[in-house]
């Protein structure tokens, strides 16, 4: 049995009613779910002067990237490690080819554009916000009535939606407003030579494949297994009146070493006004924390805009910037949409993300007093 020891001044419940003149950082394993200890400080943890070394909190804008060629040619991955690979790629013409993953799930979150997901399955019109799910394994195509970009996070493990527990199955999303397809009859049609392409991706390497038929000819299907999708106007957010959840209550998708959470418009923690309305100090003990913004305005961040991308890796700590905390004071709600990537192992910088990295990110929480 784990029994909280007490020392000093503290405060009683976690994230109100704080000391006067302190900050509170969580200092937790396993995420949010292990030991812990909430430590009161003088300073905020974030306030350093300079950083040498490569550890430090990173952000990307990754508007800046170029994502010019097909759906392939047009991935650039920006961090991945041996559980997961995230990238933005862009898509503004049907593709003339099927491709297969048979390394990964696949999970396209849509950050801009509208169209056609075809799948084995049959097809799925997708839209701002949808988050589509492709078995490892799914042969499919993206066919946009308006240029897409969409952020595609490749899990090397099953991916699967969480346990919910005490707050019961229709708990953030009913399983009812998930929409899987309906076989019908494939757009893609043959090429020069009277023939179909579909591109495997094995081990890292693409293999084509030609067939004198549509391999897209399912004429029905059953079982638990599918491609699906989601959009985050279907996910309701739990929240608190008087206590700020962790981020761990927003989780959406579960793979093998990480998970995907979703940040969505929600009220505040308006009920107790001693609870805090942002995101606690804290370092990331276990966890590497990337977080992709959508749409809104994050309301612990300063400066960070729709199409950008914020990367928390273990051991140095990170939390509210001193301007969202003066903002807080008087808001009752978020409007945010962002994705979070939380992964157990430590995440690589892939090379794509030097072009876009805004390498002054680590000082914006210098205090402006």
């Amino acid at each position: 049995m784990d029994i909280p020891w007490i020392r000093g001044r503290v405060a009683a419940q976690a994230h109100v009613g704080l000391p006067e003149g302190t900050v509170e950082e969580e200092y937790a394993r396993n995420g949010f779910f292990g030991r812990y200890a909430h430590l009161y400080r003088t300073h905020a943890p974030v306030g350093w002067s300079r950083i040498e070394g490569p550890l430090k909190p990173r952000a990307f804008d990754l508007r800046r990237l170029e994502t010019t060629g097909d759906w392939l040619s047009s991935r650039r991955a920006v961090l991945g490690n041996a559980d997961v690979k995230l990238s933005l790629a862009s898509v503004n013409a049907p593709m003339p080819f099927l491709f297969r993953n048979a390394d990964a799930d696949e999970l396209l979150f849509v950050h801009a554009g509208a169209g056609r997901l075809e799948t084995d399955f049959g097809p799925l019109a997708y839209e701002p916000g949808d988050y589509l799910v492709l078995p490892r394994g799914t042969a499919y195509r993206l066919s946009p009535t308006s240029p897409s970009k969409l952020l595609v996070i490749e899990a090397f493990s099953e991916l699967s939606f969480p346990e919910k527990g005490m707050l019961g199955q229709h708990a953030l999303f009913d399983p009812a407003v998930v929409q899987v397809p309906t076989p019908e009859a494939s757009s893609l049609t043959a090429d020069a030579h009277g023939e179909f392409e579909l591109r495997i991706q094995h081990r890292g390497q693409l293999t084509k494949v030609f067939y004198p038929f549509n391999p897209h000819d399912v004429v029905g299907w059953k079982g638990t297994l599918a491609a699906m999708k989601l959009n985050v106007r279907d996910i309701r957010p739990v929240s608190s009146d008087r206590y700020h959840l962790p981020p761990s209550a927003h989780t959406t998708f579960v793979m093998r070493g990480a998970v995907v959470c979703s940040f969505l418009p929600r009220p505040l923690e308006n009920g107790d006004p001693a609870a805090l309305k942002v995101p606690f100090f804290h370092s990331n003990i276990d966890f590497d924390e990337v977080l992709f913004y959508h749409s809104g305005e994050f309301f612990s961040r300063g400066g960070i805009e729709p199409g950008m991308l914020t990367f928390h890796p273990q051991g140095i700590h990170h939390g509210p910037q001193e301007a969202a905390l003066e903002r807080t004071k008087k808001a009752t709600r978020t409007e945010e949409v962002a994705v979070m990537l939380d992964t157990k192992n430590p995440l690589e910088v892939l090379p794509a993300a030097g072009a876009c990295e805004l390498n002054d990110y680590w000082q914006s929480w210098r205090s402006s007093k």
